[in-house]
């Protein structure tokens, strides 16, 4: 299975757990043993890709400015590309635009992703039950892109991936080790990376 087929399950998937109105967002950035991999949780409305109209990128974050302060507070992100993102609003967010941003997220060699792909009109908490749905497809989704790094944002995200209790707070510093396809990748909490970088 390749990313496209897996877009596919995404879409189907999406039909089951997202809003009826809105489409998946799938994922974006560097396809080729990535630097990093970021996971968090799901999209939301708000990223103009989830449009059934739209006919560009179905990449995380389209349309957002805060979550791209941490890309580039890693110097993971070049500085015009972030100006433009700060003084751009959701809705100037188009095609050209989004393609131009991930192919500079691409030359910083990231992938971004989520681990549930179904797209909600807003924020609201989903259920374990339906992250599950996205784990294997997930897992899938990494073994093809093939990151050196994998973070991950948040407690939930973190447990499922993970299958155990995680509190953030308390694994800061802590590497755990998964195989993905005979490779030993190692998952790390994105706040080790903030250290490294002297950013707390």
């Amino acid at each position: 299975m390749n990313l496209e087929e897996l877009n596919k399950e995404y879409d189907k998937l999406q039909e089951k757990y997202g809003a009826k109105e809105l489409s998946a967002i799938y994922n974006g950035g560097c396809l080729k043993h990535p630097d990093f991999c970021f996971v968090f949780m799901n999209p939301t409305g708000k990223n103009p890709a989830s449009s059934k109209t739209w006919e560009g990128i179905r990449a995380p974050w389209l349309g957002t400015k805060k979550s791209w302060d941490l890309f580039f507070s890693l110097n993971l992100l070049s500085e015009d590309i972030y100006k433009e993102i700060k003084i751009r609003k959701g809705q100037e967010w188009d095609v050209k635009f989004a393609k131009r941003v991930y192919e500079d997220v691409e030359k910083h060699k990231v992938f971004i992703t989520n681990l549930g792909k179904c797209t909600q009109i807003d924020a609201r908490p989903l259920p374990d039950s339906i992250y599950k749905k996205y784990l294997k497809l997930l897992f899938r989704e990494i073994e093809i892109v093939a990151p050196k790094i994998i973070l991950l944002f948040g407690n939930q995200v973190s447990s499922l991936i993970l299958k155990e209790k995680i509190a953030v707070s308390k694994v800061r510093r802590k590497e755990f080790i998964k195989e993905i396809n005979k490779k030993s990748i190692p998952f790390i909490q994105y706040f080790i990376l903030l250290e490294m970088e002297g950013l707390i």
